[in-house]
């Protein structure tokens, strides 16, 4: 197997290069509007966002920060496959201008996705570690005017048009499987097990424009929604996570990036993605037959074997799991094509 990995070091508003309906997944984590973090980069786009933060006009800003994202989402559903599916990571924002408030941007970008067609599906909730040291805010013990810290961020999910449809059989659908066990734990609405994760740059200029993306997420979310072969599209590329994710899960990807300073910091990534896949693979491998031993131990029975691994697993669909591991990177003209071999 051989996959294609595509940067673009351009604004994802117009993704002139990606064909309409050619990609079978969206994995991305947008700027988040109202996080100071992403103000300068807002106000680069667009003046008014800038003039807005300084005459304390949280709403204004707001509303004129989504609409620079509501661009790139006119894209998203163009480039879109039938069936295809869009995973939007977004966390809500609290800012004092003019007043304490919540910025609730997974409500927005919500209604964004609606109104251009896509069907929601259920959303996911990934509970970040907390500081229990700074856990409450505001008022401290005194009623009644503290309030909670945002310990979450969502991942919206959306569909595109009807079911995908495959022809009877699709060999690369069965052996895209994922084990019972994890199918039990990935689709949970409520993710407890994905730890937040540091900026791990050494560019404090990259730091300081960059927004963490733990690699589980969109790992899970490309194995969950994607088979092999698929191209997975990260409009807001950063660090490149999501095409180090389509790499190990072994599905093409196309990346946007406004800034080309990341292009060191993810080669310096895909310097490590053989080991990485084979950990990856590894991992999940002793982690199903840990199960089977708790299954088993407990006097219960899996009536079916995966061919290729000679473990018992739970459902017939999972007979065909095949997993890949990377074994070869090259440079292209516009980013990697990796070659893989079977675990």
């Amino acid at each position: 197997m051989e996959t294609d990995h595509v940067v673009r070091f351009d604004d994802a508003r117009t993704m002139d290069d990606v064909a309409d309906g050619s990609v079978e997944l969206v994995v991305t984590s947008p700027p988040y509007p109202m996080i100071e973090l992403w103000d300068e980069a807002f106000s680069a786009l667009d003046p008014t966002v800038d003039a807005a933060l300084d005459a304390d006009d949280g709403d204004r800003a707001f509303s004129a920060m989504h609409a620079l994202l509501d661009s790139v989402w006119d894209e998203v559903v163009r480039v879109l496959a039938p069936g295809g599916i869009a995973c939007v990571n977004v966390g809500d924002a609290t800012r004092t201008l003019e007043g304490f408030q919540v910025y609730p941007n997974h409500v927005r970008i919500s209604r964004a996705l609606r109104e251009r067609g896509l069907t929601p599906l259920p959303d996911i909730l990934w509970r970040k570690p907390a500081n229990s040291g700074t856990k409450f805010m505001g008022s401290g013990m005194l009623p009644t005017n503290a309030y909670a810290t945002l310990e979450h961020e969502y991942v919206l999910v959306f569909r595109k048009g009807g079911l995908r449809k495959f022809e009877p059989g699709a060999r690369r659908r069965y052996e895209s499987a994922y084990f019972w066990e994890e199918r039990n734990r990935w689709f949970s609405d409520l993710w407890t097990d994905v730890p937040g994760i540091g900026q791990g740059l050494s560019d404090s200029q990259l730091r300081e424009r960059s927004g963490a993306f733990p690699f589980a997420i969109p790992y899970r979310l490309v194995c969950m929604y994607s088979i092999y072969g698929d191209t997975v599209l990260d409009p807001f590329w950063g660090t490149g996570t999501t095409s180090l994710a389509a790499m190990v899960a072994g599905r093409n990807s196309i990346g946007y990036e406004l800034d080309e300073g990341f292009a060191p910091v993810f080669d310096e990534r895909v310097e490590s993605v053989e080991e990485l896949s084979e950990r990856v693979v590894e991992h999940r491998l002793a982690d199903h037959r840990a199960f089977v031993d708790r299954v088993q131990g407990e006097g219960g029975e899996l009536g079916y074997e995966a061919e290729r691994y000679g473990v018992p697993v739970r459902t017939a669909q999972e007979r065909e799991i095949t997993l890949y591991a990377v074994e070869d990177v090259e440079r292209t003209d516009d980013g990697y094509a990796l070659a893989y071999r079977t675990i």
